[in-house]
């Protein structure tokens, strides 16, 4: 199999006949992920379709088209604008019913929502990586990308995303329906709790406030 991905704790490798198998390396049980991927796309909202999935092993379809942090390093795409689509990406995310809290206010959280998961397919914007969704706060979801964004440039990551990334929290949180507010510390808590992080990734994240703050 050819590898054509390879994210922190996945590898995703060529098929053929349009499909990709996105494999955990830690192994693991995909089956959560593939019942929200398809509870989601029951809704309308734009995600690979999934063929099987079994153990750390998914199969999806594949999603030609640059990321949205590849193309706004490029300069491809203007940083407001793919704040307001991340925005709007999270806004129809949280339109949708929770799959199995009764909690009234708790609706489809992604947990991972950031300018690197989101392909810009043909079609439009696709939102990728799935394994850590599930249901919750909006507010929180929301407060994760805002800690995700300003991770980045704290670390320095990312390189050529740090003027860029400013200009997309700023677009991202004006447009959003759902503030950040009193999630913002539940958010960095679990970004520290990240295990795929370096010591230097979490260091920084004292400062994601002041962070975040300065850009609204």
């Amino acid at each position: 199999m050819e590898l054509i991905g390879a994210g922190r704790d996945a590898d995703v490798f060529a098929l053929g006949n349009g499909r990709v198998l996105r494999r955990y390396r830690q192994g693991g049980d995909v089956a959560p992920e593939v019942e929200m991927m398809r509870h989601v796309a029951a809704q309308g909202f734009a995600v690979p379709f999934v063929f099987e999935g079994c153990g750390a092993d998914l199969v999806l379809e594949r999603v030609d088209g640059p990321t949205m942090l590849a193309s706004l390093i490029a300069g491809e795409m203007e940083p407001s604008a793919a704040g307001r689509m991340l925005a709007d990406l999270a806004n129809a995310l949280h339109s949708i019913p929770a799959l199995e809290s009764m909690v009234p206010f708790e609706r489809v959280i992604h947990l991972d929502l950031h300018p690197d998961n989101v392909i810009l397919g043909e079609h439009g914007p696709i939102l990728i990586d799935w394994r850590n969704s599930t249901d919750g706060p909006p507010c929180l979801d929301n407060a994760l990308t805002a800690v995700i964004i300003a991770q980045a440039v704290l670390s320095g990551m990312v390189p050529g995303f740090d003027d860029a990334a400013r200009q997309v929290l700023h677009a991202f949180l004006d447009a959003v329906d759902h503030p950040v507010g009193e999630h913002l510390g539940e958010a960095i808590a679990m970004r520290r709790n990240n295990m795929t992080m370096s010591a230097f990734e979490v260091a920084v994240l004292d400062d994601a406030p002041a962070f975040i703050a300065s850009v609204v």
